[in-house]
């Protein structure tokens, strides 16, 4: 019985810090029409976070990535891991890439938790100011 009080604490701040965390399943909404496209799995690698496209929407456009180069020219998107390298630092994680499948180009990248259910998703080059921010909401 003297055990009981601290279990509940353990759960509440297991369920606490597991909801600040981007891990797991967003629906990506397209920053220059507005539309969703996309289901990413969020997952984590020794320590890094990786996205992965888990399925496309309706509207998506394309299917594979036509413009992309090297080993993913012309693969197919659903399975694709977009983002890569992702680093914890401090309430963002920045350090890695992503990429944009419309234009096969990889940009540096930085995301940020606002709220529990919605992604600051910041693609650029060179410096965080001159990029494309996107916000994923999870599904």
């Amino acid at each position: 019985m003297k055990f009981l009080p601290t279990c509940i604490a353990i759960l509440i701040a297991t369920s606490y810090l597991s909801a600040q965390s981007p891990l797991g399943l967003w629906k990506t909404i397209d920053d220059t029409d507005g539309v969703e496209k996309s289901y990413i799995e969020i997952h984590e690698i020794d320590g890094n976070l990786f996205a992965t496209v888990r399925e496309l929407l309706p509207a998506a456009d394309k299917t594979h990535c036509e413009a992309c180069k090297g080993d993913k020219k012309d693969a197919p998107i659903v399975g694709m891991t977009l983002m890569r390298d992702m680093e914890k630092d401090g309430k963002e994680w920045s350090g890695g890439y992503i990429l944009d499948p419309a234009s096969g180009k990889e940009y540096r990248c930085v995301i940020k938790l606002e709220g529990n259910d919605k992604l600051k998703v910041r693609g650029y080059i060179g410096t965080p100011f001159l990029g494309r921010t996107q916000y994923w909401y999870r599904k």
